[in-house]
Protein backbone atom coordinates (compact mmCIF):
# COMPACT_ATOMS: atom_id res chain seq x y z
CA UNK A 1 0.00 0.00 0.00
CA UNK A 2 2.90 1.87 -0.73
CA UNK A 3 3.83 4.02 -4.09
CA UNK A 4 7.42 4.46 -6.27
CA UNK A 5 8.09 6.50 -8.90
CA UNK A 6 8.14 3.89 -12.03
CA UNK A 7 10.18 5.14 -15.67
CA UNK A 8 7.94 7.83 -16.89
CA UNK A 9 7.15 6.38 -20.39
CA UNK A 10 6.14 8.90 -23.01
CA UNK A 11 3.10 7.20 -23.96
CA UNK A 12 1.62 6.61 -20.92
CA UNK A 13 2.46 9.84 -19.19
CA UNK A 14 0.75 11.67 -22.18
CA UNK A 15 -2.20 9.34 -22.32
CA UNK A 16 -2.51 9.55 -18.23
CA UNK A 17 -2.98 13.16 -19.38
CA UNK A 18 0.17 14.44 -18.07
CA UNK A 19 0.63 17.92 -17.86
CA UNK A 20 2.55 21.02 -15.42
CA UNK A 21 0.85 20.54 -12.13
CA UNK A 22 0.75 23.93 -9.89
CA UNK A 23 0.31 23.59 -6.67
CA UNK A 24 -3.09 23.38 -4.77
CA UNK A 25 -4.26 26.86 -4.64
CA UNK A 26 -7.19 29.52 -4.19
CA UNK A 27 -5.58 31.36 -7.13
CA UNK A 28 -7.19 31.34 -10.16
CA UNK A 29 -6.68 27.92 -12.10
CA UNK A 30 -5.13 28.91 -15.75
CA UNK A 31 -7.03 29.45 -18.58
CA UNK A 32 -6.52 25.64 -19.52
CA UNK A 33 -8.85 24.34 -16.78
CA UNK A 34 -11.98 23.18 -18.48
CA UNK A 35 -15.01 25.82 -18.27
CA UNK A 36 -16.43 26.93 -15.25
CA UNK A 37 -20.01 24.62 -14.59
CA UNK A 38 -23.50 26.04 -13.74
CA UNK A 39 -24.03 24.35 -10.65
CA UNK A 40 -27.50 25.88 -9.06
CA UNK A 41 -27.14 27.55 -5.59
CA UNK A 42 -22.91 27.75 -5.93
CA UNK A 43 -21.58 30.81 -7.13
CA UNK A 44 -18.11 29.28 -8.90
CA UNK A 45 -14.53 30.82 -9.41
CA UNK A 46 -14.29 33.88 -12.05
CA UNK A 47 -11.11 35.02 -13.77
CA UNK A 48 -10.95 37.52 -11.38
CA UNK A 49 -8.44 37.11 -8.96
CA UNK A 50 -10.24 39.93 -6.67
CA UNK A 51 -13.79 37.95 -6.84
CA UNK A 52 -15.59 36.86 -3.75
CA UNK A 53 -16.27 33.05 -3.60
CA UNK A 54 -18.81 30.81 -2.35
CA UNK A 55 -17.71 27.62 -1.21
CA UNK A 56 -20.54 24.96 -1.56
CA UNK A 57 -22.15 24.40 1.69
CA UNK A 58 -21.38 21.69 3.70
CA UNK A 59 -23.07 18.55 4.41
CA UNK A 60 -23.57 17.87 8.32
CA UNK A 61 -23.41 14.55 9.72
CA UNK A 62 -24.46 13.25 13.54
CA UNK A 63 -23.09 9.73 14.58
CA UNK A 64 -25.79 7.79 15.76
CA UNK A 65 -24.69 4.26 16.38
CA UNK A 66 -25.13 3.88 19.90
CA UNK A 67 -28.87 5.38 19.58
CA UNK A 68 -29.69 3.29 17.09
CA UNK A 69 -28.65 -0.05 18.68
CA UNK A 70 -25.17 -1.40 16.37
CA UNK A 71 -22.56 -1.80 18.43
CA UNK A 72 -20.42 -3.44 16.08
CA UNK A 73 -16.95 -3.56 16.22
CA UNK A 74 -14.18 -5.03 13.56
CA UNK A 75 -12.16 -7.09 15.27
CA UNK A 76 -8.87 -7.64 12.80
CA UNK A 77 -7.22 -10.18 15.12
CA UNK A 78 -3.84 -7.62 16.20
CA UNK A 79 -1.80 -10.67 15.95
CA UNK A 80 1.83 -9.49 17.42
CA UNK A 81 3.47 -10.92 14.19
CA UNK A 82 1.53 -8.11 12.01
CA UNK A 83 -0.35 -10.42 9.78
CA UNK A 84 -1.35 -8.57 6.62
CA UNK A 85 -4.28 -9.87 6.45
CA UNK A 86 -5.38 -7.85 9.82
CA UNK A 87 -4.57 -4.47 7.90
CA UNK A 88 -7.79 -4.80 5.29
CA UNK A 89 -10.94 -5.55 6.75
CA UNK A 90 -13.48 -4.21 7.60
CA UNK A 91 -16.68 -3.70 5.18
CA UNK A 92 -20.39 -3.60 5.28
CA UNK A 93 -22.93 -3.32 3.16
CA UNK A 94 -26.82 -2.56 3.32
CA UNK A 95 -29.75 -4.34 2.24
CA UNK A 96 -33.64 -4.93 2.64
CA UNK A 97 -33.18 -8.40 3.32
CA UNK A 98 -36.85 -8.93 4.67
CA UNK A 99 -37.76 -7.22 1.78
CA UNK A 100 -40.27 -4.86 4.38
CA UNK A 101 -39.25 -1.62 2.99
CA UNK A 102 -36.60 -0.67 5.13
CA UNK A 103 -32.95 -0.96 4.66
CA UNK A 104 -31.36 -3.20 6.81
CA UNK A 105 -27.29 -4.02 7.51
CA UNK A 106 -24.85 -6.21 7.42
CA UNK A 107 -21.23 -5.76 8.36
CA UNK A 108 -18.21 -8.06 8.21
CA UNK A 109 -16.15 -9.57 11.04
CA UNK A 110 -12.65 -10.95 11.03
CA UNK A 111 -10.83 -11.92 13.96
CA UNK A 112 -8.00 -14.69 14.17
CA UNK A 113 -7.49 -15.51 10.63
CA UNK A 114 -5.79 -19.14 11.88
CA UNK A 115 -8.43 -20.33 13.60
CA UNK A 116 -11.08 -22.76 12.46
CA UNK A 117 -13.84 -20.39 14.07
CA UNK A 118 -11.98 -16.63 13.51
CA UNK A 119 -14.63 -14.94 15.67
CA UNK A 120 -16.97 -16.52 18.14
CA UNK A 121 -19.85 -13.86 16.93
CA UNK A 122 -18.87 -13.84 13.04
CA UNK A 123 -20.51 -11.30 10.76
CA UNK A 124 -23.46 -9.32 12.12
CA UNK A 125 -27.07 -8.56 10.21
CA UNK A 126 -29.12 -5.95 11.86
CA UNK A 127 -32.86 -5.64 11.33
CA UNK A 128 -33.88 -2.15 10.76
CA UNK A 129 -37.47 -0.64 12.72
CA UNK A 130 -38.41 1.88 10.39
CA UNK A 131 -35.08 4.04 10.82
CA UNK A 132 -35.62 4.52 14.84
CA UNK A 133 -33.63 1.58 15.63
CA UNK A 134 -32.55 -1.90 14.23
CA UNK A 135 -31.73 -5.01 16.13
CA UNK A 136 -29.16 -7.76 15.81
CA UNK A 137 -30.93 -10.98 13.75
CA UNK A 138 -27.92 -12.77 13.36
CA UNK A 139 -27.83 -15.58 15.46
CA UNK A 140 -31.46 -16.58 13.73
CA UNK A 141 -30.46 -15.19 10.42
CA UNK A 142 -26.73 -16.22 9.27
CA UNK A 143 -25.07 -19.65 9.20
CA UNK A 144 -23.46 -20.18 12.50
CA UNK A 145 -19.82 -20.75 11.30
CA UNK A 146 -17.82 -17.51 9.00
CA UNK A 147 -14.95 -17.29 7.99
CA UNK A 148 -12.33 -14.09 8.67
CA UNK A 149 -14.31 -11.79 6.40
CA UNK A 150 -13.40 -8.63 4.55
CA UNK A 151 -16.39 -7.19 2.53
CA UNK A 152 -19.68 -7.49 1.87
CA UNK A 153 -21.26 -7.75 -1.84
CA UNK A 154 -24.53 -7.74 -2.38
CA UNK A 155 -27.16 -8.48 -5.18
CA UNK A 156 -29.87 -10.88 -6.30
CA UNK A 157 -28.65 -13.40 -8.23
CA UNK A 158 -31.67 -15.38 -8.90
CA UNK A 159 -33.99 -12.86 -9.47
CA UNK A 160 -35.98 -14.34 -6.89
CA UNK A 161 -36.85 -10.31 -4.99
CA UNK A 162 -34.39 -11.18 -2.19
CA UNK A 163 -31.38 -10.13 -1.30
CA UNK A 164 -28.29 -12.57 -1.49
CA UNK A 165 -24.79 -12.21 -0.13
CA UNK A 166 -21.25 -12.36 -1.15
CA UNK A 167 -18.72 -12.71 1.83
CA UNK A 168 -15.14 -11.72 0.72
CA UNK A 169 -12.55 -13.51 2.91
CA UNK A 170 -9.34 -15.14 3.19
CA UNK A 171 -8.62 -18.41 2.28
CA UNK A 172 -12.41 -18.14 0.53
CA UNK A 173 -15.41 -17.14 -0.07
CA UNK A 174 -18.61 -17.56 1.12
CA UNK A 175 -22.31 -17.22 -0.94
CA UNK A 176 -25.60 -17.20 1.20
CA UNK A 177 -28.80 -17.46 -0.32
CA UNK A 178 -31.49 -15.62 0.40
CA UNK A 179 -34.56 -18.15 1.86
CA UNK A 180 -36.89 -15.51 2.11
CA UNK A 181 -37.84 -16.57 5.35
CA UNK A 182 -35.51 -14.67 7.23
CA UNK A 183 -32.40 -16.81 6.99
CA UNK A 184 -29.98 -17.44 4.53
CA UNK A 185 -28.10 -20.74 3.89
CA UNK A 186 -24.71 -21.35 2.49
CA UNK A 187 -24.60 -22.06 -1.25
CA UNK A 188 -21.22 -24.00 -2.81
CA UNK A 189 -19.57 -22.59 -5.45
CA UNK A 190 -16.23 -22.99 -7.14
CA UNK A 191 -14.30 -19.94 -5.68
CA UNK A 192 -10.56 -19.99 -5.96
CA UNK A 193 -9.39 -21.19 -2.60
CA UNK A 194 -6.41 -21.91 -0.93
CA UNK A 195 -4.45 -20.63 2.74
CA UNK A 196 -2.98 -18.18 0.21
CA UNK A 197 -6.30 -16.60 -1.59
CA UNK A 198 -7.17 -12.97 -0.05
CA UNK A 199 -10.63 -12.14 -1.46
CA UNK A 200 -11.14 -8.06 -0.83
CA UNK A 201 -13.87 -6.22 -2.80
CA UNK A 202 -16.53 -7.87 -4.97
CA UNK A 203 -19.62 -6.62 -7.23
CA UNK A 204 -22.14 -7.91 -8.71
CA UNK A 205 -23.41 -6.72 -12.30
CA UNK A 206 -24.93 -8.56 -15.45
CA UNK A 207 -21.54 -8.56 -16.66
CA UNK A 208 -22.39 -11.00 -20.11
CA UNK A 209 -25.63 -9.10 -20.38
CA UNK A 210 -28.28 -12.19 -20.43
CA UNK A 211 -30.12 -10.44 -17.56
CA UNK A 212 -28.98 -11.97 -14.24
CA UNK A 213 -26.18 -10.91 -12.22
CA UNK A 214 -22.41 -12.12 -12.53
CA UNK A 215 -20.29 -11.52 -9.76
CA UNK A 216 -16.52 -10.45 -9.82
CA UNK A 217 -14.29 -10.98 -6.95
CA UNK A 218 -11.18 -8.78 -6.60
CA UNK A 219 -8.15 -10.66 -5.09
CA UNK A 220 -5.25 -8.69 -2.94
CA UNK A 221 -2.09 -11.04 -2.61
CA UNK A 222 -0.84 -14.65 -2.65
CA UNK A 223 -0.43 -14.66 1.31
CA UNK A 224 -0.73 -17.28 3.71
CA UNK A 225 -1.29 -16.54 7.61
CA UNK A 226 -0.10 -19.84 8.42
CA UNK A 227 3.35 -19.24 6.68
CA UNK A 228 3.48 -16.14 6.93
CA UNK A 229 6.77 -13.70 5.17
CA UNK A 230 8.19 -11.94 8.53
CA UNK A 231 8.97 -8.22 7.64
CA UNK A 232 10.90 -6.58 10.85
CA UNK A 233 11.56 -2.82 11.50
CA UNK A 234 15.69 -2.23 12.08
CA UNK A 235 14.89 -2.95 15.68
CA UNK A 236 13.40 -6.12 15.37
CA UNK A 237 9.79 -4.97 15.50
CA UNK A 238 7.20 -6.61 13.21
CA UNK A 239 4.97 -4.91 10.98
CA UNK A 240 2.93 -5.04 7.86
CA UNK A 241 4.79 -5.96 5.05
CA UNK A 242 5.51 -3.80 1.78
CA UNK A 243 3.29 -5.39 -1.23
CA UNK A 244 6.02 -5.54 -3.11
CA UNK A 245 7.36 -8.56 -0.60
CA UNK A 246 4.49 -10.90 -2.21
CA UNK A 247 3.52 -12.00 -5.52
CA UNK A 248 0.26 -10.88 -7.01
CA UNK A 249 -2.57 -13.15 -7.85
CA UNK A 250 -5.36 -12.82 -10.64
CA UNK A 251 -9.00 -11.61 -9.44
CA UNK A 252 -12.09 -14.19 -10.90
CA UNK A 253 -14.75 -13.05 -12.61
CA UNK A 254 -18.23 -15.86 -12.15
CA UNK A 255 -21.01 -16.44 -14.69
CA UNK A 256 -24.41 -17.06 -13.32
CA UNK A 257 -25.66 -19.97 -15.06
CA UNK A 258 -29.34 -19.34 -14.49
CA UNK A 259 -29.79 -22.52 -12.22
CA UNK A 260 -28.20 -21.52 -8.92
CA UNK A 261 -24.63 -22.26 -10.44
CA UNK A 262 -21.70 -20.66 -11.10
CA UNK A 263 -18.60 -21.12 -13.18
CA UNK A 264 -15.13 -19.59 -13.52
CA UNK A 265 -14.53 -17.30 -17.13
CA UNK A 266 -12.45 -14.88 -16.07
CA UNK A 267 -9.72 -15.93 -18.60
CA UNK A 268 -12.03 -16.99 -21.11
CA UNK A 269 -13.35 -13.14 -21.29
CA UNK A 270 -10.41 -11.25 -20.93
CA UNK A 271 -10.08 -10.10 -17.45
CA UNK A 272 -6.77 -11.46 -16.97
CA UNK A 273 -3.50 -10.08 -15.35
CA UNK A 274 -2.39 -10.42 -12.41
CA UNK A 275 -3.26 -7.81 -10.11
CA UNK A 276 -3.02 -6.67 -5.97
CA UNK A 277 -6.95 -5.48 -6.34
CA UNK A 278 -8.63 -3.96 -3.33
CA UNK A 279 -10.96 -1.83 -5.17
CA UNK A 280 -13.92 -2.26 -8.20
CA UNK A 281 -16.08 -0.39 -9.88
CA UNK A 282 -18.36 -2.28 -12.81
CA UNK A 283 -20.42 0.23 -14.90
CA UNK A 284 -20.91 1.97 -18.48
CA UNK A 285 -17.69 4.09 -18.77
CA UNK A 286 -17.27 5.14 -22.24
CA UNK A 287 -21.54 5.01 -22.68
CA UNK A 288 -21.10 2.19 -25.45
CA UNK A 289 -23.67 -0.11 -23.49
CA UNK A 290 -21.39 -2.74 -22.96
CA UNK A 291 -19.95 -3.16 -19.11
CA UNK A 292 -16.07 -1.93 -18.38
CA UNK A 293 -14.66 -3.36 -15.02
CA UNK A 294 -12.12 -0.64 -13.08
CA UNK A 295 -9.89 -2.29 -10.68
CA UNK A 296 -8.03 -0.03 -8.36
CA UNK A 297 -4.35 -2.15 -7.91
CA UNK A 298 -1.76 -1.97 -4.95
CA UNK A 299 1.77 -1.08 -5.98
CA UNK A 300 0.59 -1.40 -9.55
CA UNK A 301 -1.04 -0.16 -12.37
CA UNK A 302 -5.05 -0.22 -12.73
CA UNK A 303 -6.78 -2.60 -14.76
CA UNK A 304 -9.52 -0.93 -17.07
CA UNK A 305 -11.34 -3.59 -18.87
CA UNK A 306 -13.33 -2.29 -21.30
CA UNK A 307 -16.55 -4.18 -22.45
CA UNK A 308 -15.85 -4.99 -26.90
CA UNK A 309 -19.24 -7.26 -27.06
CA UNK A 310 -20.78 -9.87 -25.30
CA UNK A 311 -18.46 -11.79 -22.77
CA UNK A 312 -15.19 -10.17 -24.19
CA UNK A 313 -13.15 -7.41 -22.59
CA UNK A 314 -9.72 -5.43 -23.67
CA UNK A 315 -7.63 -4.17 -20.70
CA UNK A 316 -7.01 -0.98 -21.35
CA UNK A 317 -6.18 1.78 -18.65
CA UNK A 318 -2.90 2.58 -20.15
CA UNK A 319 -4.07 4.04 -23.79
CA UNK A 320 -7.24 5.78 -21.52
CA UNK A 321 -5.01 7.32 -18.75
CA UNK A 322 -6.41 5.67 -15.91
CA UNK A 323 -3.18 3.35 -15.38
CA UNK A 324 -1.46 5.81 -13.26
CA UNK A 325 -1.55 9.13 -11.80
CA UNK A 326 -0.65 12.24 -14.40
CA UNK A 327 3.08 12.19 -13.91
CA UNK A 328 3.91 8.29 -14.32
CA UNK A 329 3.44 6.74 -11.01
CA UNK A 330 1.56 3.99 -9.82
CA UNK A 331 -0.20 4.59 -6.65
CA UNK A 332 -1.24 2.23 -3.71
CA UNK A 333 -5.00 2.39 -4.47
CA UNK A 334 -7.35 1.20 -2.65
CA UNK A 335 -11.05 2.34 -2.43
CA UNK A 336 -12.74 4.05 -5.68
CA UNK A 337 -15.41 6.66 -5.91
CA UNK A 338 -17.73 7.09 -8.94
CA UNK A 339 -20.15 9.88 -9.97
CA UNK A 340 -20.00 12.58 -12.98
CA UNK A 341 -19.05 15.33 -10.64
CA UNK A 342 -18.56 17.72 -13.65
CA UNK A 343 -21.56 16.69 -15.68
CA UNK A 344 -20.88 15.66 -18.72
CA UNK A 345 -22.71 12.81 -18.93
CA UNK A 346 -19.60 10.22 -17.97
CA UNK A 347 -18.77 8.84 -14.67
CA UNK A 348 -15.52 10.12 -13.26
CA UNK A 349 -13.45 7.99 -10.63
CA UNK A 350 -12.02 8.93 -7.81
CA UNK A 351 -9.54 6.77 -5.59
CA UNK A 352 -7.80 6.15 -2.66
CA UNK A 353 -4.31 6.15 -1.74
CA UNK A 354 -1.22 5.58 0.71
CA UNK A 355 -0.11 8.31 3.08
CA UNK A 356 2.59 10.69 1.40
CA UNK A 357 0.92 10.14 -1.69
CA UNK A 358 -2.65 12.51 -2.57
CA UNK A 359 -5.63 10.55 -3.82
CA UNK A 360 -6.16 10.77 -7.38
CA UNK A 361 -9.72 11.91 -9.70
CA UNK A 362 -9.65 11.31 -13.02
CA UNK A 363 -12.10 13.10 -14.80
CA UNK A 364 -13.80 10.53 -17.50
CA UNK A 365 -13.85 12.44 -21.20
CA UNK A 366 -15.56 10.05 -23.37
CA UNK A 367 -14.00 8.96 -26.03
CA UNK A 368 -11.14 10.56 -25.05
CA UNK A 369 -10.67 8.81 -22.09
CA UNK A 370 -9.25 9.76 -18.63
CA UNK A 371 -7.04 12.65 -17.13
CA UNK A 372 -5.85 13.40 -14.04
CA UNK A 373 -7.29 16.43 -12.91
CA UNK A 374 -6.19 16.36 -8.96
CA UNK A 375 -3.71 19.08 -8.64
CA UNK A 376 -5.96 20.88 -11.24
CA UNK A 377 -8.96 20.77 -9.01
CA UNK A 378 -7.22 21.72 -5.60
CA UNK A 379 -7.64 17.65 -4.40
CA UNK A 380 -3.53 17.21 -3.83
CA UNK A 381 -3.02 18.93 -0.87
CA UNK A 382 -6.28 17.77 1.43
CA UNK A 383 -5.08 14.44 1.38
CA UNK A 384 -1.18 13.75 1.15
CA UNK A 385 -0.98 13.24 5.00
CA UNK A 386 -4.00 10.76 5.29
CA UNK A 387 -4.22 7.34 4.25
CA UNK A 388 -7.33 6.64 2.74
CA UNK A 389 -9.84 3.40 2.33
CA UNK A 390 -13.37 3.86 1.52
CA UNK A 391 -14.90 6.80 -0.05
CA UNK A 392 -18.10 7.91 -2.17
CA UNK A 393 -19.17 10.55 -4.64
CA UNK A 394 -22.73 11.99 -4.38
CA UNK A 395 -24.34 14.89 -3.59
CA UNK A 396 -24.70 14.60 0.41
CA UNK A 397 -26.77 17.76 0.80
CA UNK A 398 -28.92 18.30 -2.52
CA UNK A 399 -27.19 22.04 -3.04
CA UNK A 400 -26.24 21.02 -6.64
CA UNK A 401 -22.93 20.65 -5.84
CA UNK A 402 -21.27 16.98 -5.34
CA UNK A 403 -19.24 15.85 -2.38
CA UNK A 404 -16.52 13.66 -1.32
CA UNK A 405 -16.44 11.65 1.98
CA UNK A 406 -13.16 9.42 2.77
CA UNK A 407 -12.10 7.41 5.33
CA UNK A 408 -8.83 7.07 6.72
CA UNK A 409 -6.02 5.36 8.91
CA UNK A 410 -2.91 3.40 8.92
CA UNK A 411 -2.56 0.26 8.77
CA UNK A 412 0.99 0.45 11.17
CA UNK A 413 1.19 1.97 14.82
CA UNK A 414 4.24 4.43 14.07
CA UNK A 415 3.23 6.62 16.07
CA UNK A 416 6.80 5.96 17.70
CA UNK A 417 8.47 7.96 14.02
CA UNK A 418 6.29 10.74 14.56
CA UNK A 419 3.23 9.21 11.99
CA UNK A 420 -0.13 9.44 12.23
CA UNK A 421 -2.16 6.32 13.11
CA UNK A 422 -5.92 7.11 13.72
CA UNK A 423 -6.97 9.60 11.00
CA UNK A 424 -9.95 11.55 10.57
CA UNK A 425 -12.22 10.92 7.67
CA UNK A 426 -13.23 14.00 5.36
CA UNK A 427 -15.33 15.83 3.19
CA UNK A 428 -15.00 17.73 0.52
CA UNK A 429 -17.30 20.08 -1.63
CA UNK A 430 -17.15 20.60 -5.88
CA UNK A 431 -17.59 24.89 -6.36
CA UNK A 432 -17.75 23.92 -10.46
CA UNK A 433 -13.95 24.76 -10.77
CA UNK A 434 -12.36 23.30 -7.45
CA UNK A 435 -12.72 21.05 -4.16
CA UNK A 436 -13.12 22.47 -0.88
CA UNK A 437 -12.22 20.74 2.06
CA UNK A 438 -15.02 21.48 5.18
CA UNK A 439 -13.92 21.24 8.81
CA UNK A 440 -15.80 19.93 11.93
CA UNK A 441 -17.53 23.33 12.81
CA UNK A 442 -19.22 23.09 9.64
CA UNK A 443 -19.55 19.20 8.81
CA UNK A 444 -20.08 17.86 12.33
CA UNK A 445 -17.79 16.68 15.29
CA UNK A 446 -17.49 13.08 13.58
CA UNK A 447 -14.65 15.01 11.58
CA UNK A 448 -12.84 15.35 15.00
CA UNK A 449 -12.65 12.06 15.74
CA UNK A 450 -10.10 9.76 14.74
CA UNK A 451 -10.38 6.30 13.70
CA UNK A 452 -8.82 3.44 11.40
CA UNK A 453 -11.42 4.36 9.13
CA UNK A 454 -11.59 1.25 6.21
CA UNK A 455 -15.49 0.66 4.36
CA UNK A 456 -17.91 3.44 3.76
CA UNK A 457 -21.66 2.98 2.47
CA UNK A 458 -24.50 4.78 1.35
CA UNK A 459 -28.19 4.26 2.10
CA UNK A 460 -31.26 6.58 3.29
CA UNK A 461 -31.64 4.49 6.32
CA UNK A 462 -34.44 6.56 7.68
CA UNK A 463 -36.32 7.37 4.50
CA UNK A 464 -36.25 11.40 4.87
CA UNK A 465 -35.05 11.77 1.31
CA UNK A 466 -30.86 12.19 2.27
CA UNK A 467 -28.02 9.70 2.34
CA UNK A 468 -27.05 8.54 5.41
CA UNK A 469 -23.45 6.47 5.43
CA UNK A 470 -22.48 3.36 7.05
CA UNK A 471 -18.80 3.69 8.20
CA UNK A 472 -16.05 0.92 9.69
CA UNK A 473 -13.22 1.32 11.86
CA UNK A 474 -10.90 -1.31 13.02
CA UNK A 475 -11.12 -1.81 17.03
CA UNK A 476 -13.60 1.00 17.51
CA UNK A 477 -17.16 1.05 17.08
CA UNK A 478 -18.47 1.15 13.43
CA UNK A 479 -20.64 4.82 13.00
CA UNK A 480 -24.10 5.33 11.54
CA UNK A 481 -24.20 9.03 9.89
CA UNK A 482 -27.26 10.31 10.11
CA UNK A 483 -27.59 13.48 7.61
CA UNK A 484 -28.56 16.32 9.27
CA UNK A 485 -27.65 18.52 6.38
CA UNK A 486 -29.56 22.08 5.49
CA UNK A 487 -30.54 20.56 1.64
CA UNK A 488 -31.96 21.44 -1.42
CA UNK A 489 -34.50 20.03 -3.05
CA UNK A 490 -33.72 16.66 -4.36
CA UNK A 491 -35.08 13.13 -6.03
CA UNK A 492 -34.64 9.73 -5.31
CA UNK A 493 -35.26 6.57 -7.77
CA UNK A 494 -35.68 3.11 -7.22
CA UNK A 495 -36.03 0.65 -10.06
CA UNK A 496 -36.83 -3.23 -10.31
CA UNK A 497 -36.17 -4.37 -13.35
CA UNK A 498 -38.24 -7.56 -15.49
CA UNK A 499 -36.20 -7.99 -18.16
CA UNK A 500 -33.16 -6.73 -16.40
CA UNK A 501 -31.89 -8.08 -13.11
CA UNK A 502 -34.78 -6.94 -10.14
CA UNK A 503 -32.48 -4.03 -8.92
CA UNK A 504 -31.34 -2.78 -12.43
CA UNK A 505 -28.06 -2.74 -11.06
CA UNK A 506 -26.39 -1.40 -14.70
CA UNK A 507 -29.10 1.38 -15.25
CA UNK A 508 -28.46 4.80 -16.39
CA UNK A 509 -30.82 7.65 -15.33
CA UNK A 510 -31.12 11.07 -16.72
CA UNK A 511 -32.73 13.97 -15.25
CA UNK A 512 -32.89 17.12 -16.74
CA UNK A 513 -34.71 20.42 -16.60
CA UNK A 514 -34.38 24.10 -17.85
CA UNK A 515 -30.48 24.62 -17.93
CA UNK A 516 -30.06 21.28 -15.70
CA UNK A 517 -28.76 17.84 -16.83
CA UNK A 518 -27.63 15.28 -14.19
CA UNK A 519 -26.68 11.65 -15.26
CA UNK A 520 -26.13 8.23 -12.53
CA UNK A 521 -25.81 5.10 -13.15
CA UNK A 522 -26.45 1.95 -10.30
CA UNK A 523 -22.54 0.71 -10.72
CA UNK A 524 -21.52 -2.75 -9.28
CA UNK A 525 -19.38 -2.25 -6.68
CA UNK A 526 -17.56 0.85 -5.65
CA UNK A 527 -16.24 2.14 -2.54
CA UNK A 528 -14.52 0.00 -0.35
CA UNK A 529 -15.39 -3.55 0.67
CA UNK A 530 -19.11 -2.81 0.47
CA UNK A 531 -22.62 -2.64 -1.21
CA UNK A 532 -24.46 0.57 -1.03
CA UNK A 533 -28.53 0.72 -1.47
CA UNK A 534 -29.88 0.79 -4.68
CA UNK A 535 -30.80 3.85 -5.05
CA UNK A 536 -29.86 7.04 -7.10
CA UNK A 537 -30.37 10.19 -4.83
CA UNK A 538 -30.13 13.77 -7.49
CA UNK A 539 -29.46 17.17 -5.54
CA UNK A 540 -31.25 19.72 -7.26
CA UNK A 541 -30.06 23.10 -5.53
CA UNK A 542 -32.84 25.56 -5.82
CA UNK A 543 -34.03 24.48 -8.90
CA UNK A 544 -37.74 24.27 -8.76
CA UNK A 545 -39.01 23.66 -12.75
CA UNK A 546 -40.01 20.66 -14.18
CA UNK A 547 -37.88 17.21 -14.40
CA UNK A 548 -38.10 15.21 -17.20
CA UNK A 549 -36.74 11.12 -16.25
CA UNK A 550 -35.30 9.36 -18.43
CA UNK A 551 -33.62 5.53 -17.24
CA UNK A 552 -31.88 3.37 -19.44
CA UNK A 553 -32.47 -0.45 -18.64
CA UNK A 554 -29.55 -2.85 -18.49
CA UNK A 555 -31.03 -5.14 -20.74
CA UNK A 556 -30.09 -4.84 -24.27
CA UNK A 557 -33.89 -5.05 -24.97
CA UNK A 558 -35.97 -2.86 -23.55
CA UNK A 559 -37.11 0.48 -23.94
CA UNK A 560 -35.94 3.48 -22.15
CA UNK A 561 -39.25 4.94 -19.81
CA UNK A 562 -39.52 9.03 -20.12
CA UNK A 563 -41.20 10.87 -18.26
CA UNK A 564 -41.61 13.74 -15.91
CA UNK A 565 -41.39 14.10 -12.11
CA UNK A 566 -41.99 15.58 -9.52
CA UNK A 567 -39.08 16.96 -6.85
CA UNK A 568 -38.68 16.38 -3.44
CA UNK A 569 -39.97 12.48 -3.35
CA UNK A 570 -38.74 9.33 -4.02
CA UNK A 571 -40.20 7.54 -7.51
CA UNK A 572 -40.09 3.78 -8.23
CA UNK A 573 -40.13 2.57 -11.39
CA UNK A 574 -40.37 -1.04 -12.67
CA UNK A 575 -39.00 -2.56 -16.57
CA UNK A 576 -41.87 -1.93 -18.86
CA UNK A 577 -44.90 -0.57 -16.56
CA UNK A 578 -43.81 2.92 -15.31
CA UNK A 579 -44.16 4.59 -12.22
CA UNK A 580 -45.45 3.20 -8.90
Amino acid sequence: MRFRVILLVLMAACESGCEDAPPDSVSPPPTTQKPTLAIPKIAVRTASPTAPVRIPDSPRFVDRHSQLGVEFIYDNGADPRALMVQSTGGGGAWLDYDRDGAIDLIVAQGGNPTADHPHPMGDRLYRNHGGERFQDVSPSALPPDSGYSQGVAVGDYDDDGLDDLLISQVATDTLLHNLGDGTFEEVPVPFSSGHDRWGTSAAWYDIDTDGDLDLFVCNYLSYDVFHPVPCRDPNGKPFICHPEELDPDRSECYENLGDGTFRPVAEAWGLTGQGKALGIVIAQLNDDHWPDIFVANDTMSNFLYLGTGPRQFQEQAVTQGCAYNSIGQYQANMGVACGDYDRNGYLDLYITTFTDDSNTLFSNLGANGFRDVTRLEGLHAPTIDTLGFGTVMTDLNADGAMDLFITNGHIDDWRDRGESWKMPAEMLSFDGRLWHKHSAKEAGDFLNQEYLGRAVSMADYDRDGDTDLLVVHQGDPASILTNESHRGRWLQVELTGTSSNRHAIGAKVTVTGEGLSLTQQLVGGSSYLTTHEPLLHFGLGDYQGPLQLRVDWPSLEASPYVGSVESNQRVRIVEGRGTL
